[in-house]
């Protein structure tokens, strides 16, 4: 997706969340290194999407739908991921570092290396995650589901 495409998308996806005109779709779009930061993504549809090393600090993704995204290395520092749809997502050294993932569905997510430093994972689904060589220290997973999660070399 060119840098004019990506702007329109993102201005219809500020009027679509206003009630203005229809939801617009990011699925399997390349967003490979896409400067991000602080976008607006509240209730996106991202499913399939290439966001392979893209800036995303402080983005709003809250009930974002990012099924099977590809978030290899991006950066999320401080990013709200609030119910997101994570499932299957590529997380492998992705920047989490104090990211909101409260009931945030992160089923079969590939999360290896990822720096989880102090994220808030309270109430979240990671049933079958992988989170081997993750850094959970500060992490808070009250609640969540760590049913058949891979936890080799985690750091807590």
């Amino acid at each position: 997706m060119n840098k004019e495409t990506l702007k329109t998308q993102l201005k219809n996806h500020v009027s679509y969340l206003k009630g203005e005109g229809e939801k617009p779709s990011f699925r399997y779009a390349n967003l490979k290194y896409a400067k991000l930061r602080g976008a607006y993504l509240y209730d996106a549809d991202l499913q399939c999407a290439s966001l392979y090393s893209a800036d995303l600090q402080y983005a709003d993704l809250q009930d974002a739908d990012l099924r099977s995204a590809n978030l290899w290395g991006a950066n999320l520092l401080d990013a709200k991921l609030r119910g997101a749809y994570l499932y299957g997502a590529d997380l492998r050294l992705a920047d989490l570092l104090g990211v909101n993932l409260q009931d945030a569905n992160l089923n079969f997510a590939d999360l290896q290396d990822a720096d989880l430093r102090g994220a808030d994972l309270e109430g979240a689904d990671l049933q079958g995650a992988n989170l081997g060589g993750a850094n959970l220290r500060g992490a808070s997973l009250r609640g969540a589901n760590l049913q058949d999660t891979i936890f080799d070399g985690t750091k807590f």
